[in-house]
């Protein structure tokens, strides 16, 4: 593992409902100087992002249902719609977690489905806000998730009683390939513990600190 390597797991993420322009501008040029992955921001924010990163190899990356997954399947596919449009590189949803705790598999399957086909190709990561779920609840997320097309799986919004932890990577990890560690996620210890876990990606607003850091963490 290298200072590299780590850098292209981070997803510097700035999804806070109080973001101002020059927090976006922040954001973007702090993960061109790391050379971080991408960046995770709201669609609202996609083309201000684009002229900063064009001559960049960073991806940007947004966010539908979010944070709750409490929204109807069309209006998901009106988000993801948009946020194509918009030229997202990648986008993540949220489950919606009480059809899962109903074992409504069905609705969550089809749900699934149809963003899968009116995202192609872009890759699309579910987040299934692993502090509510059950281990039961979770590994029947991962499966749907692998079943259906979706490229990842990601732990949580950030906006939970609690977010990633080694234990959520290690029982996603043994059903999907692609997981991704979010929420709470502050220093260069936890990333690496979550990488060491399994992660692929990880989505943190603390990508400079983890980055200054990492020295002093890596094997």
């Amino acid at each position: 593992m290298t200072p590299e390597s780590v850098a292209q797991t981070i997803e510097y993420t700035q999804l806070k409902p109080f973001a101002t322009e020059a927090d976006i501008e922040k954001l973007c040029w702090g993960a061109m100087h790391w050379k971080f992955y991408g960046v995770c921001l709201y669609s609202i924010w996609l083309p201000l992002a684009r002229s900063i990163v064009s001559s960049s190899s960073l991806k940007l990356i947004t966010v539908a249902g979010f944070p709750t997954g409490a929204s109807s399947t069309q209006l998901k596919c009106l988000e993801v719609a948009e946020a194509i449009e918009k030229g997202a590189d990648e986008i993540d949803f949220v489950i919606n977690i009480g059809w899962l705790k109903d074992r409504r598999l069905k609705p969550i399957e089809d749900e699934f489905k149809y963003l899968v086909e009116l995202a192609s190709p872009c890759p699309l990561k579910v987040i299934i806000e692993t502090c509510y779920l059950s281990e039961e609840e979770k590994k029947l997320a991962c499966q749907l998730a692998a079943a259906t097309g979706i490229s990842f799986v990601k732990t949580s919004t950030g906006f939970g009683p609690a977010g990633a932890t080694v234990s959520d990577v290690e029982l996603m990890k043994q059903i999907v390939p692609q997981v991704k560690a979010s929420g709470g996620i502050k220093d260069a210890s936890t990333a690496i513990s979550l990488i060491k876990a399994g992660a692929t990606r990880l989505g943190t607003s603390a990508g400079p600190s983890i980055m200054e850091n990492l020295p002093c963490c890596i094997d």
